[in-house]
């Protein structure tokens, strides 16, 4: 991010345009919206410009800008469509103390002004960092239309009504007076007429005030394999709604951020065979947070119910009369096999398929190896990259082919998913030359389609 978003306050401040032609119509279009007192330098102003002069909503002053004019500015904008010209009035503007913007011309500027959808008060603000202008414009046009005419108003009244609506407890109480405000009695109201909405508005807070705080809630939540639109639309409800959220070392950065950004977050990562928060430690932080009132996310990576030591933290909570919910999430071995384009199950080949894991509290995790080793089998080992040879070790011992196809599939559904394709005779090698450092799900019996083509998986060769 090499532009940090900000709002600044631009109530009487002065802004100054130097030039008096297209780009400087663009940009007063827009500068004219705020409550600044603008001056404008142009020696040949365009006639809207001196028309806006004439009606008060700016001053303009028909000459080139010279040293001093810029003093006390906050924002000044280059537009006079020359390079030379530009660069003088910048320097000068940047010698008061303002901040500085030339049109069509990122490289010299020290801010840029983003497409912007106005519903005053409400406005939301667009940048692509000047990489991509129609981009921006795209998404502003589709906000436009998404976003009704009346929500501007909604806001206005709204902000109106902000001290009284304080009477409700800070945090929770007030999200939710403000949400059904706004989703739901405050459209209903406006609808009917503009009146209606501050009486609507007095109606809700009477309720609100009346209801008791909402107990504390544990919703466990299914992150997925990482990429965040393979979340569920409860799960990224849940994240909306949580005031605590308790993540797994595999919760992606992606993911994290559609939480609210007053939600209190806790990494609670474990590792395999590596540093890890005890397991007591995080059923103690689910207790204490639920019976503090908190609305908490126990996001875990995958789907909550695979592998995820879930029924400790569900006795833990209910040993406290805690209520939670389960959310599923996609697990790891759906995005994987999706990413070679193979099915877990297959008529004549596999009615079933067998989840395991490669290690468990103890070390390694013991299975039915006679089964596992017979043709036609299908396993999906989660964290299983230290185990490759106690694995092909036991499958072996029991009779495996030992051309048997292995699939490993390393941050599956991420944008830096690695598809390693070997043997169950090359397993160990495989795994130590590739260098996995990601999440990685193996896959007994099952090779890569070859309709994907040798660019989507990684020979063992390849990493040799």
């Amino acid at each position: 991010m090499d532009h940090f978003p900000i709002f600044l306050s631009t109530k009487n401040a002065r802004i100054i345009v130097s030039g008096g032609g297209d780009a400087a119509l663009a940009k007063l279009r827009l500068l004219m919206k705020s409550q600044a007192k603008i001056t404008v330098f142009a020696a040949a102003p365009v006639p809207e410009i001196e028309q806006w002069h004439h009606a008060g909503k700016l001053t303009l002053v028909t000459r080139a800008m010279e040293h001093g004019d810029a003093v006390c500015a906050t924002l000044f904008y280059g537009a006079n469509e020359d390079a030379v010209e530009d660069a003088r009035t910048a320097r000068l503007a940047t010698e008061a103390g303002a901040l500085m913007n030339i049109v069509d011309n990122l490289h010299d500027s020290q801010f840029i002004t983003p497409a912007i959808v106005d519903r005053d008060p409400v406005t939301i603000a667009i940048g692509t960092e000047g990489a991509a202008p129609v981009l921006a414009r795209a998404i502003k046009a589709d906000l436009e239309e998404r976003l009704p005419q009346s929500l501007g108003a909604l806001a206005r009244i709204g902000k109106t009504f902000r001290a009284a609506a304080n009477a409700l407890p800070f945090g929770r109480a007030r999200r939710d007076f403000w949400r059904e405000y706004y989703y739901d009695a405050g459209p209903k109201a406006i609808d009917v007429a503009p009146e209606k909405v501050m009486p609507a508005l007095r109606s809700l807070l009477n309720t609100h005030l009346a209801k008791t705080a909402r107990a504390g809630h544990i919703a466990f939540v299914g992150g997925g394999p990482g990429d965040p639109e393979l979340l569920t639309l409860k799960a990224r409800r849940a994240l909306d709604e949580a005031d605590v959220v308790i993540y797994d070392r595999l919760i992606t950065p992606e993911i994290l951020e559609l939480a609210r950004r007053e939600a209190t977050m806790i990494d609670v990562g474990k590792e395999g065979f590596g540093p890890h928060t005890p397991q007591q430690h995080i059923n103690a932080l689910l207790v204490e947070h639920a019976q503090a009132g908190a609305q908490v996310v126990r996001l875990k990576s995958g789907d909550a119910t695979v592998f995820g030591r879930l029924d400790e933290e569900i006795d833990a909570v209910d040993a406290h009369n805690i209520s939670w919910s389960i959310v599923p999430g996609i697990t790891s071995a759906s995005a994987a096999v999706a990413a070679i384009g193979q099915s877990l199950t297959k008529r004549n080949r596999n009615a079933s398929v067998r989840f395991l894991t490669g290690h468990d509290m103890k070390g390694f995790a013991d299975h039915d190896w006679n089964a596992l080793a017979r043709p036609n089998e299908i396993a999906a080992i989660y964290m299983g990259k230290k185990s490759g040879r106690f694995v092909q070790g036991r499958l072996l011992m029991h009779g495996a082919d030992r051309n048997t196809p292995v699939t490993v599939i390393e941050n599956a559904s991420r944008a830096d998913q690695r598809v390693l394709e070997t043997t169950l005779a090359e397993l160990p090698t495989a795994l130590q030359a590739a260098q996995l450092t990601g999440p990685a799900l193996t896959f007994l019996g099952l090779a890569p389609r070859a309709a994907l083509g040798a660019a989507t998986t990684l020979k063992q060769e390849e990493f040799a």
